[in-house]
């Protein structure tokens, strides 16, 4: 439990990693100078339709 150990604070330190044991503080942005957030809509094409074959009579 010490400079080796990558699960104390201190390990993370001298490792020069991140982790759950030393997290990064997230940035937060100004949201009034974002521009608001616009939804898409999706336009379907209609579906198609299923076109019956024509059965063909064969002469006897």
């Amino acid at each position: 439990m010490g400079k080796g150990d990558r699960k104390t604070l201190k390990g993370k330190r001298y490792n020069s990693s991140y982790g759950k044991s030393r997290a990064h503080a997230v940035k937060k942005t100004a949201t009034a100078t974002q521009a608001p957030v616009t939804r898409k809509t999706v336009v379907k094409a209609p579906a198609k339709k299923a076109v019956a074959k024509k059965t063909v009579v064969k002469p006897e």
